[in-house]
């Protein structure tokens, strides 16, 4: 069995003591998964930090849209990055591009050396690059220890091939963390089929909640979304064994 590391999105606190109980390897805590995440509050890094127990690698992405960012913005992201580093974050997760959707080397260089010693992780704006294979290789020089990505497709699935050829060019420079659409049901294919070790996913299950009207005998309903350990163990299960 291959070792894998699985990284459990995760935007409460609820889901960072699941990703722990399931066996997860660390964390990438966020908030705003509907806008694609945003950077979470210094509360819910700090409380994921002291309870987890696992690295929290956390989101610094000031808003939701494009990924390339005024100066105003990239201030906001160097504040972030200083103070989730002094409450002993393990990584960051980032990515500025240029307005021709081309990693900008030199904005995501200057927030890598900022960040370290923590561990940088390159996001899905990856994805929006023209050209992947050309955007691995300026990650690599801007300095980044990781790249998400599903493959500059809109889900893991359909881009399963194209991971495999990126893991394949990467040749171990840098890890591929395969993320976006990772399920219970298509881990083991996606494996297979990409030859990755580092995988990354939420695996959130829409709770709905029923509860009588004002006028008892209406029912309204409200959601939200959990993560239970038992499926981040499932799904570390089937990754390794495939």
């Amino acid at each position: 069995m291959r070792k894998i590391v699985f990284e459990l999105c995760a935007e409460t606190l609820d889901a960072c003591l699941a990703a722990r109980d399931g066996g997860a390897a660390r964390i990438e805590l966020c908030s705003g998964l509907s806008e694609g995440g945003l950077t979470p509050s210094h509360a819910l890094v700090r409380a994921a930090i002291a309870q987890s127990g696992l690295p929290v690698h956390v989101l610094i992405r000031p808003r939701g849209g494009d990924f390339s960012y005024s100066a105003a913005e990239l201030a906001v992201m160097r504040d972030d990055i200083d103070h989730v580093k002094s409450l002993d974050a393990a990584g960051v997760v980032l990515g500025v591009l240029a307005s021709d959707c081309t990693v900008d080397i030199a904005a995501t260089r200057a927030l890598v050396e900022l960040a370290r010693p923590m561990q940088v992780t390159f996001h899905r704006a990856f994805d929006a690059t023209p050209s992947l294979s050309a955007a691995l290789e300026d990650v690599v020089v801007a300095g980044c220890d990781r790249v998400l990505t599903s493959g500059g497709r809109p889900d893991v699935v359909a881009g399963a091939n194209i991971l495999a050829e990126l893991v394949r060019q990467a040749r171990g420079r840098i890890d591929i963390a395969v993320g976006g659409g990772l399920r219970l049901q298509n881990a083991a294919a996606l494996s297979r089929i990409t030859g990755a070790t580092h995988f990354h996913g939420s695996l959130r299950r829409r709770l709905i909640a029923r509860s009588a009207g004002t006028a008892g005998d209406t029912t309204s309903t409200s959601s939200r979304y959990v993560v239970e350990p038992r499926a981040v163990s499932t799904v570390i299960h089937r990754l390794e064994g495939a």
